[in-house]
């Protein structure tokens, strides 16, 4: 069963599900499962990269007029 809820996590954090939202899917907390699963996601730097350089998810200033 254990090996089931790991590959679920696993997945879950690869397919970019943000930290806050495993933990509180699996019942842990967030250092939880950076502690146990941060060697095991992996191929995102790239995506986050680009995300960042074409500003997305970036919040918006408010108009000063």
């Amino acid at each position: 069963m254990y090996d089931l809820r790991h590959t679920r996590l696993t997945k879950w954090l690869n397919d970019g599900i943000p930290l806050a939202q495993a933990a509180e899917w699996a019942g842990n907390s967030v250092p939880v499962l950076l502690a146990i699963y941060a060697r095991c996601v992996s191929g995102q730097l790239s995506e986050l990269k680009k995300r960042m350089e074409a500003g997305e998810d970036l919040p918006e200033l408010p108009d000063e007029g």
